[in-house]
């Protein structure tokens, strides 16, 4: 197979269910990367500890902050990760694809 030399974008769209077994571990590990982070807190509408406490009270938002899409493609021989976007939702799976479900 010939080497391609002008790089293609391309766009991975991808479900992952997890199942969280243990709540303050998750909210825990986004507290630590939270602290060690390199946030100028002066330039932000709150501060550390407040951020702390909105951690504490939403694990959603918790899980989401320390899911790392970008190791998606780690060992993938000529893929160099650009982007992407990560969420977490609590509930059951629902399809964006499916009109009844909009």
């Amino acid at each position: 197979m010939e080497e391609q030399r002008t790089p293609v974008t391309m766009h991975i769209y991808c479900r992952v269910e997890v199942l969280v077994t243990d709540l303050a571990a998750v909210t825990g590990h986004a507290i630590a990367d939270l602290r060690a982070a390199d946030i100028d807190w002066s330039a932000e509408e709150d501060d550390l500890e407040t951020a702390v406490e909105d951690l504490r009270a939403d694990v959603v938002t918790a899980l989401a902050g320390v899911v790392d899409i970008s190791r998606l493609s780690d060992g993938v021989p000529g893929v160099e990760f650009r982007g992407g976007l990560c969420w977490a939702e609590q509930g059951p799976a629902r399809d964006p694809f499916r009109a009844e479900q909009r």
